[in-house]
């Protein structure tokens, strides 16, 4: 059995299933409505929004006889947890790297540049 994280990563790993949630980022929106801004047929996107909708990212409500798919970003906070030590590690290569810029430029000479 998978964990809730590995659940939201096997979910995030297709680009499809990425660009639904982005497009619910937005606003909630139909079936319809997502199959239309993706171009893909109305059975897919039912498809991913599932495995979305198992894996927690994405609730449905009922207005009437049409579902209403909107962002749920619980689990997102549970990746991020995992990804905060990495962008940590990013942060300070990248804070190494400015600091050797501002220095190299700092020494150098713009009179012998001409």
């Amino acid at each position: 059995m998978l964990s809730a994280l590995e659940t939201t990563w096997a979910a995030l790993a297709e680009p499809n299933r990425r660009a639904v949630l982005d497009l619910l980022r937005v606003r909630e929106r139909t079936v319809g409505e997502v199959a239309a801004a993706l171009g893909l047929a109305q059975p897919t996107v039912s498809k991913h929004l599932k495995v979305l909708r198992e894996a927690g990212l994405v609730r449905a409500s009922a207005d009437a006889q049409r579902r209403i798919y909107a962002l749920d970003p619980a689990p997102l906070i549970g990746l991020d947890g995992w990804l905060a030590p990495y962008r940590e590690l990013w942060n300070e290569r990248l804070d190494a790297l400015g600091l050797h810029l501002d220095e190299t430029y700092a020494d150098a000479d713009p009179a012998k540049e001409r």
